[in-house]
């Protein structure tokens, strides 16, 4: 008979064996875990920052997408210097100085070797002076000229209004057949504004005459006052730089006004809500984007092909941008050698002849991009290709 103290003890031997056991056979997973995880190369993190959410969110949400599925294809290749990309994005909403707030925090907090980032000329511009003071490399989207004037650590992957305003007024002129032309400027938009200084610079260059400016401001929804004197001064044209939720009412209510006249715009036309807004309105509308989905270059058809399987959903500009931005700051790394600022900023400078999702890549002394423009013209219920013009 095993007296009860001493039947305890035994079992208490019993736990302490088996629990060695355990612990021994845990021993070597363990280590190795340890051991992979020491080994594994630290990941070289990029900052992205883009309005997730407000009112521009599908241009940073076609932008997230797009920059998620480049990483994921950088790192399907090998990284970059053996080492993965990894990407931390910030929302900023779409509102006012939320950029800076976010690049504030990418780059001290996070310690990224690079900023991409944004769509809107407004918030690349508040974000730029921050990356240039830090000496952080940024590439963004934006068109307005002002954006890469910024510094040298200041870079793009969009053509410049210049170009855009003037192949839009070129557009009235030739292809259309305007002789009068009307502006109805967002003057609230820095990039709206840019684009309706060079539209009526070209238009003034050769002879067509802008007749009447009307100006408007973000958020508004009746336009109707505008309109009708826009219809008095008896145009055959308008212009109207600005983003789509108000392009798509102004659209609408000249119709209502029996303005049955071309009306056309800038990139920031770009989005599903256009055409869920204008609806049939849009007919005889045309804007100048930086990609179409209709191009026959490999690199374009291949990325659509892509994005569609991914995300259920056709890429547009800000896609294109975004996806070649990685594209752009991996193809600099790798030249580059480095992850050190400086060195990347050298080679992003000297970007020449990279075969981008969105046309070709070529850094410019003013670290613009030369890339063509797509006039995208309304036809049965989507816009299509109508011209492709060259820088």
């Amino acid at each position: 008979m095993i007296v009860p103290g001493l039947q305890f003890f035994r079992h208490l031997r019993l736990i302490k064996s088996a629990g060695l056991s355990f612990v021994a056979a845990l021993a070597p997973a363990a280590f190795t875990t340890a051991a992979a995880a020491e080994s594994a190369p630290e990941p070289i993190k990029i900052g992205v920052y883009a309005s997730l959410t407000g009112k521009e969110a599908v241009w940073g949400q076609s932008a997230e997408k797009a920059t998620r599925l480049a990483v994921d294809d950088v790192n399907a290749a090998g990284g970059v210097l053996g080492r993965p990309l990894h990407a931390i994005i910030e929302d900023n909403q779409s509102k006012p100085g939320e950029s800076v707030t976010a690049v504030r925090k990418l780059i001290s907090r996070d310690k990224v070797v690079a900023i991409l980032g944004e769509a809107s000329s407004g918030r690349s511009l508040e974000a730029a002076p921050i990356c240039q003071q830090a000496r952080i490399p940024m590439i963004s989207g934006g068109s307005n000229p002002k954006v890469t004037q910024v510094g040298n650590f200041i870079f793009r992957t969009h053509f410049i209004d210049p170009f855009q305003g003037t192949v839009m007024s070129r557009f009235a002129r030739e292809k259309l057949g305007a002789k009068r032309l009307a502006l109805l400027t967002e003057v609230t938009n820095a990039y709206a504004v840019g684009l309706a200084k060079y539209f009526s610079a070209d238009a003034a260059a050769h002879q067509t005459p802008i007749v009447i400016e009307q100006k408007y401001s973000a958020g508004e929804r009746d336009f109707k006052a505008q309109l009708t004197a826009i219809k008095a001064a008896q145009v055959d044209a308008i212009f109207v730089p600005g983003y789509y939720t108000e392009a798509g009412l102004i659209v609408a209510q000249a119709r209502e006004l029996g303005l049955n006249l071309p009306v056309l715009g800038g990139d920031g036309w770009e989005g599903p809500q256009l055409l869920a807004i204008g609806g049939p309105a849009l007919r005889d509308t045309y804007y100048c984007n930086n990609f179409s989905s209709e191009s026959d270059v490999p690199e374009t058809r291949r990325f659509i092909e892509r994005y569609q399987t991914r995300f259920q959903s056709m890429p547009g500009g800000t896609a294109a941008d975004a996806y070649d931005a990685v594209l752009m700051l991996t193809d600099a790394i790798k030249r580059a050698g480095s992850t050190e600022s400086e060195k990347i900023r050298t080679a992003l400078a000297t970007t020449r002849g990279l075969r981008g999702v969105g046309g070709p890549l070529n850094v410019d002394a003013n670290r613009d991009q030369l890339k063509p423009a797509y006039i995208l013209g309304y036809n049965s219920g989507d816009y299509h290709l109508v011209q492709v013009i060259q820088p």
